[in-house]
């Protein structure tokens, strides 16, 4: 079955930096495109960034381009978020995404925490 498990999180600075990963398994990786979505309580779900098939092509929402880079590895079937210049406002459970034949998975989310 699909899954999907994200790692990387924790607290940060405001200006710090983190790398969030989402090992998958149970699909054909390198045929599928991959997504980053975050989430505050009580605010829907965000599409943060998203890459296509062979990390040709990338996509992130205004407030985090320039700051965040979406990249993958198709031979270790991994996902990278890596996050810099980090804001307060970008404080969230970041998940891992994918839609499989019509089907959306999420990983279990990573909680990013940027404070002083």
């Amino acid at each position: 079955q699909v899954q999907l498990v994200e790692s990387g999180g924790g607290l940060v600075q405001p200006g710090g930096s983190l790398r969030l990963s989402c090992a998958a398994s149970g699909f054909t990786f390198n045929t599928a495109a991959m997504t980053w979505f975050r989430q505050t309580p009580g605010r829907l779900r965000e599409l943060v960034a998203a890459i296509t098939e062979t990390g040709g092509i990338t996509n992130y929402m205004d407030s985090v381009r320039g700051r965040f880079t979406n990249s993958r590895d198709n031979d270790k079937n991994t996902v990278d978020l890596e996050m810099n210049s980090l804001k307060p406002e970008d404080t969230a459970v970041y998940y891992c995404s994918v839609v499989i034949r019509r089907n959306r998975y999420w990983g279990q989310g990573t909680q990013v925490t940027v404070s002083a």
